[in-house]
């Protein structure tokens, strides 16, 4: 029996120090496959870059899209996203801090170069300026020969003579015949503050043109002249927003009794529209004949703000999350099949289109309306 027991402890023994050594053997691989694991998240955690972006309001919501900020991750980019008016983003103190720029409009990503000394400029999204309204209001407005509907779509197709309207001082009751909306309240459209606001240059630009007898305001003997001019359609409003989210939640809160018609970029209004499924059956959207574009334009105020401007135009993933948020691009389509599964009817191009004055212009009468309005 001693003769068995003997080989037998030794194979035991054998079998267990073998044991332990694959088990140790084992432990020492789970151990350098969690300290690899952990050294790739160290090395993925300092190769991702955090890119501080002061934007303008209409396009907050989208640089803070969950799928956006994935679509970034796949060239290392984390954003920090603040707001400010798009014009006022020139004038912040703290601008130098941030690593890129990204307002509405090509005059106030202007304003930014030169305040910081930029030149990388990178051009992305657009989308027109329209004015908000309500149906209700149409069939005074068409039968003012103001307002007329060419396929789906709603156009202000005498901007001139509405133009007009406001700087007679005409009243809504004038306007006749009047169903729905025969108030005292002034004939304006509501628009941000011209000092600030991209959307309200953009329509002080457009208002220029036609103050101007159709034509691009070219010196500055009639920037100062469509100035003086036109220094009304701002100072009859009374208060108004810096930024152009101001003016839209006013419109979809407080409804036709407070804004009857509002100048935004139409990316505000297909926002608002593909984000709720129980629109307002009566906001209707119309297009100023002609129109002004309104450029996103984003300004790289270093070389991770370049990263970023360089990887948000490339990616086709954010041109996608992009439409979503109403902004025109170079592919339409799916932008287009969303606005008519809603019934909102836009054209799918715009022809009537003119340019804004030069930057040293539209700042000249920028300049002089201020100082008419005396704050």
């Amino acid at each position: 029996m001693r003769k068995f027991l003997g080989p037998a402890f030794a194979a035991v023994l054998l079998v267990g120090v073998i044991a332990g050594i694959v088990m140790s053997f084992n432990g020492k691989r789970a151990d350098d496959r969690a300290a690899a694991a952990a050294q790739k998240q160290q090395a993925d955690a300092a190769a991702l870059v955090t890119v501080r972006v002061l934007t303008g309001s209409e396009k907050l919501d989208f640089l803070r899209d969950p799928e956006l900020a994935q679509a970034l991750l796949a060239d290392r980019i984390v954003l920090d996203v603040q707001k400010a008016g798009s014009r006022e983003i020139a004038t912040r103190p703290d601008l130098k801090s941030f690593d890129a720029a990204y307002p509405a409009g090509t005059a106030a990503a202007r304003k930014i170069a030169d305040a910081t000394g930029s030149r990388r400029i990178y051009n992305g999204f657009y989308t027109p300026m329209t004015v908000a309204s309500w149906k209700p209001l149409l069939p005074t407005l068409e039968a003012n020969g103001i307002v007329g509907k060419r396929g789906e779509a709603y156009f202000i197709v005498d901007m001139r003579k509405l133009v007009a309207l406001m700087e007679s001082g005409a009243r809504w009751k004038d306007l006749q015949p009047n169903p729905n909306y025969a108030v005292s309240k002034s004939v304006l459209i509501t628009s941000t503050d011209v000092r600030t606001s991209n959307s309200a240059a953009m329509y002080l630009a457009l208002a220029s043109y036609l103050a101007n007898g159709d034509d691009v305001v070219a010196s500055e003997g009639a920037a100062d002249q469509v100035a003086d001019r036109l220094v009304h359609l701002f100072s009859k409003q009374g208060y108004q927003e810096s930024s152009s989210s101001g003016p839209f939640e006013d419109y979809v809160t407080m409804k036709m009794g407070k804004s009857p018609l509002v100048m935004i970029y139409e990316q505000q209004f297909l926002e608002y529209a593909f984000k709720h499924p129980r629109v307002d059956a009566d906001m209707v959207l119309l297009y100023p004949q002609p129109t002004v574009l309104t450029k996103h334009t984003i300004v790289a105020l270093n070389d991770k703000g370049a990263r970023f401007a360089e990887a948000f135009e490339r990616n086709p993933k954010v041109r996608a999350i992009a439409a979503r948020y109403g902004l025109r691009g170079p592919d339409n389509a799916a932008l287009f099949a969303d606005a008519a599964k809603r019934g909102i009817g836009m054209p799918q191009q715009l022809v009537d289109v003119v340019d804004p004055p030069t930057y040293d212009l539209l700042e000249r009468m920028i300049g002089r309306i201020e100082s008419r309005l005396g704050h």
